[in-house]
């Protein structure tokens, strides 16, 4: 153990926050540090971390880690008095194996991405998986195909066709674990063929993208998100490929513009690759679903679908459709990976989709969260009447912005401490990107309606001045 004397960062602790959790950062290091206490790893008197030393080791604002200290000395895990440094208190060390802490259930549960997880078509599911089972031929039970099954590339070959306007062959399709490994697989890929790929992503956008890439043996850089969707004139000209949300920009929510979309694929058309995110793009509300970009130019998109949002991300199933000259390269880079997806939850997703349940269930669910979101705009619109609201016209999430509420990352920590889960754009920015910062995102889909209205009057009472 360190000498009482000496102070420690956060390293020497082992602490680490993870910033794909849900959990709030706050509520995280909190708990890290009660665990590490009543472990042992931490003995009474140790000496901890300045606040200005442990935010910057963890990457996190000074107040942060000030309001972490100050509620575990007013629980008593910590001692700290005036002008001395903070020490750990007196606490008896648990024995035995620690207990796996359970992801936090806010009783109000706004946090974007996330679909509505009690509405997973169960007795669907079942009598697909069962179908599965009891229909699949003896070889669905031997190593599975890198590709995915073919009865499955034909489903959602024969889906995407009719219902994204995408340029789908089965022999172009390769099933995979979702938008995560499909976009390493892509940069893996291309690091294969071309040496260190520069991958540009849209900011703000999805958390973990530039880890998965970083990964996957490639760079990323940065383009900027406006109005009118990923600012095209601002892809750096040394880019491999761009990851775009062309149908629904998350976490914005705005539709690529048709001007952007045509520079877009001029762009991908001088040797570059497009890899087309069609984030929850099911989900229209003001006019039919957009058609997905890869349909323009299937030479030059690499089209990625999943039923995350649609079904439950639980399920790790996604589909790529590639242009011809990639799907050889990026088969083996699958098989090299994992070897394949599971045979049997691939043929009772195929089944869902050829006997019509899939889209029965896209329309019943399409239903289910426009009567959210009305809700939920309905509930804005009383309790922060002045409060801006865009992304409405798609998706599972909105944004609000609210003139005079408070920093929106503080407002995300308070309405944690209130059982109340928002999202920050700030999660979303990378790099030193400050624009957009100013608002908040609240998911919808995975909230009962009748609680939307008891959620909104609690983010309004955290909003206004004390």
């Amino acid at each position: 153990m360190t000498d009482l004397g000496t102070r420690m960062s956060a390293a020497e602790v082992l602490i680490s926050l993870d910033r794909c959790s849900p959990t709030p950062l706050r509520l995280q290091l909190e708990q890290r540090l009660r665990d590490l206490i009543r472990a042992g790893v931490l003995t009474a008197g140790t000496l901890l971390p300045s606040s200005r030393v442990l935010a910057a080791d963890l990457g996190v604002s000074r107040r942060l880690v000030v309001e972490v200290y100050e509620q575990l000395v007013a629980e008593g895990y910590l001692i700290s008095t005036e002008r001395c440094a903070t020490r750990v208190g007196v606490v008896a060390a648990t024995t035995g194996c620690a207990t796996t802490q359970e992801p936090w259930t806010p009783r109000y549960d706004l946090r974007p991405g996330l679909p509505a997880l009690a509405e997973f078509p169960r007795a669907a599911w079942l009598r697909a998986i069962t179908h599965a089972v009891r229909q699949a031929p003896d070889a669905a039970f031997g190593n599975p195909d890198p590709r995915g099954s073919a009865v499955l590339r034909c489903a959602v070959a024969d889906y995407l066709r009719r219902a994204r306007a995408v340029v789908a062959h089965p022999d172009r399709i390769i099933i995979c674990a979702g938008f995560t490994q499909a976009l390493s697989l892509l940069t893996s890929t291309l690091a294969t063929l071309s040496g260190r790929p520069t991958i540009a992503l849209e900011n703000p956008g999805a958390v973990g993208r530039d880890r998965t890439i970083t990964a996957a043996g490639g760079d990323w850089t940065l383009c900027p998100v406006d109005e009118h969707g990923m600012q095209i004139n601002r892809l750096p000209h040394h880019a491999h490929a761009a990851v775009v949300t062309p149908a629904h920009q998350f976490p914005l929510g705005v539709t690529l513009a048709p001007h952007r979309r045509t520079a877009l694929l001029d762009w991908a058309r001088d040797g570059r690759l497009v890899i087309e995110d069609d984030y929850d793009a099911e989900f229209r509300f003001d006019r039919q679903p957009l058609g997905a970009v890869q349909g323009l130019a299937p030479e030059h998109v690499a089209y990625v679908g999943t039923v995350s949002k649609t079904l439950s991300p639980a399920l790790r199933l996604g589909w790529l459709v590639l242009p011809s000259a990639l799907v050889d390269a990026v088969t083996q880079t699958k098989k090299a990976c994992d070897v394949g997806s599971p045979t049997l939850d691939q043929l009772a997703l195929a089944h869902l989709i050829d006997s019509g349940a899939y889209e029965r269930h896209l329309r019943r669910i399409r239903k289910h969260y426009h009567c959210h979101r009305d809700a939920l705009v309905s509930a804005l619109g009383r309790h922060l009447p002045h409060a801006e609201i865009t992304g409405i016209a798609a998706g599972i999430h909105l944004v609000v912005r609210s003139p005079g509420a408070p920093d929106p990352d503080r407002l995300v920590i308070a309405a944690a401490h209130n059982d109340l889960a928002i999202g920050s754009i700030s999660r979303f920015l990378l790099g030193e990107a400050r624009e957009h910062s100013d608002r908040i995102v609240l998911g919808y889909a995975n909230i009962r309606p009748s609680a939307i209205d008891t959620a909104v009057r609690t983010l309004a009472a955290l909003t206004r001045p004390e």
